[in-house]
């Protein structure tokens, strides 16, 4: 068989088992998310801080961390208004039709709403057409997150 046959069979079986195998929330290994940042500290500090491991809240079967008891408790009485656009998934990726990993310092709250991102580059790329790649990746979520 050709090896282009046979790479294009090997990639698409990967993409099939990676899209398969692809939760809705972005978590670690222990069903942390945001890598234990807390979700609340980007809107009420301004600020991506590292939550504490001892005061957490498990929402959808993902753990979030929180910097202290009251953002936590915000949290619990109305997590939709914390929680990350697109489970937590690089919202760049997620507009482009697939979903990434973030690093918790690179986001932006918009409208009410908290986007990650890979990286500081790739965030600056998601803020450059914001409203665009968000409409994006609004369409694209629905499908990516199935």
């Amino acid at each position: 068989m050709n090896r282009t046959i046979i790479s294009t069979i090997f990639l698409t079986a990967l993409v099939a088992t990676f899209a398969i195998a692809q939760e809705t929330v972005n978590t670690d290994a222990n069903n942390v998310a945001i890598h234990g940042y807390d979700p609340v500290a980007y809107f009420t500090r301004e600020a991506a801080v590292p939550g504490d491991p001892e005061i957490t809240h498990t929402q959808d079967d993902a753990v979030y961390r929180f910097a202290n008891e009251a953002n936590r408790d915000a949290f619990a009485a109305d997590p939709e208004s914390y929680l990350p656009a697109y489970g937590g998934y690089c919202a760049w990726a997620v507009s482009q039709g697939y979903t990434a990993d973030v690093d918790p310092e690179t986001w932006i709250v918009h409208e009410g709403r908290l986007y990650l991102n890979f990286n500081r580059r790739i965030g600056r790329r998601f803020q450059s057409d914001l409203v665009g790649n968000i409409q994006r990746a609004d369409a694209n979520w629905p499908e990516l997150s199935r």
